[in-house]
């Protein structure tokens, strides 16, 4: 079993930066593949970025990409995604998760509470 619990969101104006904490706890943890999604009001969840269990691979969507970068610490149980030029597009609740079900950029076995981040004009 995994816990996941976000932290770091907050209001940032456009072009600002904001850096984002997951803490996670359970067993094997450092051989889970970990991401960040993201939902808007009325929106789908959308995939952000994930890292492979020993932070060496990582994939982002285009919409962030250049932009955002996720890293993990093992030592720590910690996992993070470091988001720069930050564009009012980037509003939403930012969910940390471990254990894809089927692919990467899809739905996960566990997931956090969320954290929202607020980008102003």
């Amino acid at each position: 079993q995994v816990q996941l619990v976000e932290s770091g969101g907050g209001l940032v104006q456009a072009g600002g930066s904001l850096k984002l904490s997951c803490a996670a706890s359970g067993r094997s943890f450092n051989v889970k593949v970990m991401g960040w999604f993201r939902q808007a009001p009325g929106k789908e969840r959308d995939f952000v970025a994930a890292v492979n269990w020993n932070g060496v691979n990582t994939y982002y969507s285009d919409s962030v990409k250049g932009r955002f970068t996720i890293s993990r610490d093992n030592t720590k149980n910690m996992l993070y995604l470091q988001m720069n030029s930050l564009k009012p597009e980037d509003t939403a609740v930012y969910y940390c998760a471990s254990d894809p079900l089927r692919d990467y950029k899809g739905d996960y076995a566990y997931w956090g509470q969320g954290t929202q981040v607020t980008v102003s004009s």
